[in-house]
């Protein structure tokens, strides 16, 4: 005996319905929580970023809600102008995802590298003759003008 739910529509399609209708339903849910709270009450508690998120998010579902209906209505969605502008969405998504994750990069400190990279090739030979460079070099500077006068 067939389900009584199926009389009306092909049962090849009976996956795809429940599918679609399990879509719907997470979907109206998400938007339940979302409108339950006044709009202003959001965008105080949120930084200019995660409101950006907010509003592509929102208008995504919006324009994602409006293809589901042209697909119901037989009409193709990417034949339609929807299609230009859940185009246009994503490549503000993709942006706003790129500044996170520059956000999320590590930063180099440039001292604390040097110092890194200093103690990484330490060699004590070299130390020593450093070290006597820099005496000589002292020596030669510590010349006063008085002694200046008598080399003269």
């Amino acid at each position: 005996m067939e389900d009584p739910d199926t009389d009306d529509y092909p049962y090849e399609i009976d996956e795809q319905l429940k599918g679609f209708e399990s879509s719907v339903s997470t979907v109206k849910s998400m938007l339940d929580a979302l409108m339950s709270m006044p709009r202003n009450d959001l965008e105080q508690k949120l930084d200019a970023l995660d409101q950006a998120k907010l509003d592509l998010m929102s208008a995504y579902t919006l324009n994602s809600l409006f293809w589901m209906y042209l697909v119901t209505q037989g009409i193709n969605p990417r034949e339609h102008g929807i299609k230009r502008h859940q185009e246009r969405i994503k490549t503000h998504m993709n942006r706003i995802k790129e500044i996170t994750d520059k956000k999320k990069a590590a930063r180099l400190d440039k001292g604390a590298a040097g110092r890194f990279l200093r103690n990484a090739l330490y060699d004590p030979k070299e130390k020593v003759s450093k070290e006597k460079a820099l005496a000589a070099a002292n020596k030669t500077s510590e010349v006063t003008p008085a002694k200046r006068q008598k080399k003269r």
